[in-house]
């Protein structure tokens, strides 16, 4: 079973108050890829300038992941710069350059037409969809990741490819955006209406919330002393939830709740240090660790 991943790989400078970075690894596909592998093989689908070197793939070298469907296009990659407040709530875009992912239109190839498990990537939602084109038959979980920009700009474009969607992940505010509802679960209940089966509501240090038409779920985030640099948090657990769905074969309320917990793990050990630094290091043995304590952590009885 495999798992495949259409995004952005890109290069990030990042300036949080524990320090900064000139230019790391980054890019949705990046962290959702290192996320997902620790549970299925992944195929990526992607695109990157000639300024992406040997040793930039190595970073996925040693893992399950599958690089055919990266790219090289003359020209640089993606490149994105940007600075954390105080609190780390708060992000201030100081550059973002498009650079050969303007052009990025993903063409699947011959291996990957059979992906019955996919994630959609935070792209234009005509591009997402005519990946599910591609693919042969109706996969079997199709996940998906948009953004205000798309919500606002293509927002009929974005509705419709919500109609070939199971799982969607947004913030809370474009979770408002997308159904002009103030009241959260209000607004969750609506996007079920636009087609996905279940949302994803990813609310940073408060963690995640998952709404199905016959039951909601909460996670927090994990708690953490130090926490370095935020950039990629959601990618990652939308990588954890999702590998661990495509590992397990079904979408029961049971993988679900697990599946949940095991990306808001994935996500606390993102933050820990800048890009993916962190995650590209971290066992499986420290995954299940850190999900045994999360279980400590939220388990009561009545």
């Amino acid at each position: 079973m495999s798992l495949l991943v259409v995004g952005s790989v890109a290069f990030d400078a990042i300036e949080t108050p524990f320090g900064k970075v000139d230019r790391t690894l980054g890019g949705a596909a990046s962290y959702f890829a290192l996320a997902a592998s620790h549970f299925v093989p992944v195929r990526m689908v992607a695109i990157v300038g000639q300024d992406f070197t040997d040793e930039h793939r190595a970073v996925f070298k040693g893992r399950k992941i599958d690089l055919t469907g990266l790219e090289t296009a003359a020209g640089r990659s993606f490149f994105w710069s940007g600075r954390y407040s105080q609190n780390m709530n708060e992000r201030t875009t100081l550059a973002t350059e498009l650079n050969v992912f303007a052009d990025f239109k993903p063409a699947l190839p011959p291996g990957y037409l059979d992906s019955q498990h996919i994630f959609l990537g935070n792209i234009d939602p005509g591009l997402q969809r005519s990946v599910l084109h591609q693919v042969n038959g109706r996969p079997r979980i199709v996940g998906l990741d948009t953004m205000n920009y798309w919500i606002e700009g293509s927002n009929e474009q974005l509705r419709e490819t919500l109609k070939y969607v199971d799982i969607l992940t947004i913030n809370d505010d474009e979770t408002r955006q997308l159904t002009g509802e103030h009241n959260l679960l209000r607004a969750s209940r609506h996007v079920l209406e636009l087609g996905p089966k279940i949302l994803i509501v990813k609310r940073g240090e408060h963690g995640a919330l998952m709404v199905h038409p016959k039951f909601i779920f909460s996670v927090p985030a994990f708690p953490l002393e130090e926490v370095h640099d935020p950039t990629g948090a959601g990618d990652t657990f939308a990588g954890g939830f999702m590998g661990f769905l495509a590992k397990a074969g079904n979408m029961s309320e049971q993988n679900l709740r697990r599946a949940m917990v095991y990306g808001s793990v994935l996500a606390s050990f993102t933050v820990e240090q800048f890009g993916v630094e962190r995650l590209a290091k971290v066992t499986r043995r420290e995954i299940n660790d850190r999900a045994h304590r999360f279980a400590k952590l939220t388990t009561f009885k009545l």
